[in-house]
């Protein structure tokens, strides 16, 4: 047998004193330690449970606050991406991987995004979604195929989710997508991790030992979804969806949205709702442009210019309307 050949025994051998030292990292894992606070919590009643739980849900949300700077680069990050038609993606496992796929899924409604401009990927498809798919998160192979499969490209953001910091299925899509000269976010509830140098930017809040042992669809999901709330929050008002704090780039798909698209002129503008109705109705419903309308007095085509030119940040159109007429007078 020559030297770079192996046995069966070998790799039987070497399968174990891996999986060893997988166990012994795992044991090791913040989010896998003993939470004292809820030691004797199966004693507790309701109104304990309830208490132990919040006070512990907001050393999730003080952990998040230590991490800000982290977080603001990858909104800036985030942001120019998307200036230069580039996605955001996220992948993940179970709680992880569920919630960058709630978090995609709501971006379209909120900020009238185009649908996969924000995209989750979960460790075992959409099954994964509602049922646990066995063994799913353990191939980094299937992570990068994944990406491979939705075209991943430079011009990409790839954000990889992983609590414990060290899923293979994320790890194999984010060394993939820092391979092809994608953008790459890495978040994790563990520091250090393994994710820390496949990332450029590495957002780590240390939540702590979970109110029940290794459940982190508690603490440690609820930074998650904190996170990602503020990432795409943050980079979808950089890029003028939003004026001050009004959503003026949703979708009206229901009555609701509706409702509240004439709410949001009549407030902002200072029109009445026949007005606000009449501008929504020049622009087939778009609220961007129908309030750009009622803040600059201008007709719908004018409106759509002025965000053209503008990067469709409503408060640069309506200035350079209000310029263009004093420059005029």
């Amino acid at each position: 047998m020559s030297s770079d050949e192996t046995s069966p025994e070998h790799d039987s051998a070497y399968a174990s004193k891996s999986l060893g030292r997988a166990v012994m990292d795992i044991d090791r894992l913040t989010t896998e330690a003993v939470n004292t606070v809820s030691a004797r919590i199966d004693s507790a009643d309701a109104l304990e449970i309830v208490r132990i739980m919040n006070a512990e849900d907001a050393a999730a949300v003080a952990a998040v606050g230590a991490v800000s700077a982290e977080v603001a680069r990858a909104i800036d990050i985030l942001a120019e991406a998307f200036c230069t038609g580039g996605r955001l993606v996220y992948m993940g496992a179970g709680t992880s991987g569920r919630l960058g796929v709630l978090d995609a899924s709501e971006c379209p409604p909120t900020f009238g995004s185009e649908p996969g401009q924000v995209f989750g990927l979960i460790a075992g498809g959409e099954r994964a979604l509602r049922h646990p798919v066995e063994g799913a998160e353990d191939s980094p192979e299937q992570g990068a195929a994944d990406l491979k499969a939705i075209g991943v490209s430079a011009r990409d953001v790839v954000m990889g989710i992983a609590t414990s910091g060290r899923t293979p299925y994320v790890l194999g899509g984010l060394k993939l997508a820092a391979e092809i000269g994608a953008a790459t976010i890495g978040f994790a509830c563990n520091r250090p991790s393994a994710m820390d140098d496949l990332v450029q930017v590495m957002i780590a809040p240390v939540v702590g030992p979970e109110v029940l042992s290794g459940s982190t669809r508690l603490k440690a999901g609820t930074a998650t979804k904190l996170v990602l709330n503020m990432i795409t929050t943050g980079a979808m008002i950089r890029i003028g969806k939003t004026y001050g704090n009004r959503m003026v780039d949703l979708k009206p798909l229901n009555e609701k949205l509706r409702i509240r698209s004439r709410r949001i002129i009549r407030e902002i503008a200072e029109v009445d709702d026949a007005t606000a109705a009449a501008c929504l109705a020049a622009t087939a419903g778009h609220l961007k442009p129908a309030l750009t309308m009622a803040l600059a007095n201008v007709d719908a085509a004018t409106a759509q210019e002025l965000l053209a030119n503008h990067d469709g940040h409503v408060r640069s159109a309506v200035a350079a309307a209000s310029s263009r007429r004093n420059s005029s007078v």
